[in-house]
C-alpha cells in the first residue's frame, strides 16, 4: 500500500465518526467502534487488502455492521438503565453568539459535522426505531447511501432495506410536536434559550411559564450516578417549578450558554466540572423539550482535553 493510500485509509475516520455517532448516539462507543474497524482493517494481510475495491466503502461497511451488532445489546441495556436514557451530547466549548457559533469548534466536537442530524430532538426519536430502521435510515436518507449499499450492512434486500427506511421516516414524523408553530430559527432559537436562563438564574416562574409550551416535557438523565427526575416533568408550570427548585438546591453553579449538538444550549458547571448539559427543542416563541444530561460518564468528555 502506498502512502498516499494509506494517507486515504486514515482520512476516512472522520466520516466513519460521523455515521457510527448517528447511529450509536454516543461519541464514546463511536470512537470504539472507529477503532474496532481500523483494526479489523490491519489484521488483513496486504493482498486482502489490495483486492478492495473501495476502501472507504468497506471501512463504513464494517463500521455500520459493527453499529447495528451495538445497537441490538444497546437496547436490552437500556432496558435496565436507572431512570431516562438521553443520548450523550457531543462536547463543544464554544459559545454561542445570536443563534451563531463562536470562533472555532473543540476538539473533538470538530469530528462530527453538525447538522439537524445530530442535534438532540433527531437523536432521541432515533432511539425509538428498531436497529436496522435507524441503520437504513442513516445510511440513506443522511449519507446518501444507495439501498443496493445498505442491504450489504444490513443484510436484508434493497427493497426491504427501503421499506425500513420508510418506516423510519413515519416514526420521525410521527414524533413532530403536534403544534402549529413551526421550529423555532437559529437566532430565535438563541433568544428564547438565553431568556430560560435568565429567567432561571432569577427564580422566576413566571417568566419560565411564558417561555415554556404548556405541553411541554423536560427529561433529565443521571444514569443512576446522580440525582435527576426519575421520570419526565410534564407541563410548563410543573417544568418552571422543578427548574426554580434546582437552583436551591445548588446555588453556586455556573450556567455557560454553549452550543449542543449544533444547537443553543446551555452547560451548567460547578467547581470547575461540567455537571449537566441541557439541550432544547423550540417551536415558534416556545421551550417544547428540555433534555438535561447529568450523567457524569456521558459528560466525562466535557470535562477533559
Amino acid at each position: 500500500m502506498t502512502d498516499q493510500e494509506l494517507s486515504e485509509i486514515i482520512g476516512e475516520r472522520r466520516q466513519l465518526i460521523n455515521v457510527a455517532y448517528r447511529l450509536l448516539g454516543s461519541l464514546a462507543d463511536a470512537e470504539d467502534v472507529v477503532q474496532e474497524t481500523y483494526a479489523r482493517w490491519y489484521a488483513m494481510t496486504p493482498a486482502e487488502q489490495e483486492a478492495i475495491r473501495s476502501p472507504g466503502a468497506w471501512l463504513t461497511r464494517v463500521a455500520s455492521r459493527i453499529c447495528l451488532d451495538l445497537l441490538g445489546s444497546a437496547r436490552v441495556r437500556r432496558e435496565s438503565y436507572v431512570g431516562e436514557w438521553i443520548p450523550e451530547p457531543l462536547p463543544d466549548r464554544t459559545e454561542w453568539i445570536e443563534g451563531g457559533r463562536g470562533a472555532g469548534p473543540a476538539d473533538p466536537a470538530d469530528r462530527v459535522t453538525l447538522d439537524e442530524s445530530v442535534n438532540m430532538a433527531f437523536l432521541v426519536v432515533l432511539e425509538s426505531m428498531t436497529p436496522a430502521e435507524r441503520v437504513a435510515f442513516i445510511l440513506h436518507d443522511v449519507f446518501r447511501y444507495s439501498f443496493a449499499e445498505v442491504a450489504e450492512v444490513v443484510g436484508r434486500s434493497p427493497a426491504a432495506c427501503r421499506q425500513l427506511a420508510s418506516s423510519a421516516r413515519r416514526r420521525i414524523h410521527a414524533s413532530e410536536a403536534p403544534t402549529s408553530a413551526p421550529a423555532a430559527s437559529a437566532a430565535r432559537h438563541a433568544d428564547v434559550v438565553r431568556d430560560f436562563k435568565e429567567a432561571w438564574r432569577a427564580k422566576d416562574v413566571d417568566a419560565l411559564v411564558r417561555l415554556l409550551d404548556p405541553d411541554a416535557t423536560a427529561v433529565g438523565d443521571g444514569g443512576g450516578l446522580v440525582s435527576a427526575a426519575p421520570h419526565p416533568v410534564e407541563g410548563g408550570e410543573p417544568i418552571a417549578r422543578y427548574f426554580v427548585g434546582l437552583v436551591d438546591l445548588a446555588p453556586d453553579v455556573t450556567v455557560l450558554e454553549r452550543t449542543v449538538n449544533g444547537l443553543p444550549g446551555l452547560v451548567v458547571r460547578q467547581d470547575d466540572t461540567t455537571v449537566s448539559v441541557l439541550a432544547f427543542e423550540v417551536a415558534g416563541d416556545r421551550i417544547t423539550h428540555v433534555w438535561a444530561v447529568r450523567n457524569p460518564e456521558k459528560l466525562r468528555p466535557w470535562n477533559t482535553g
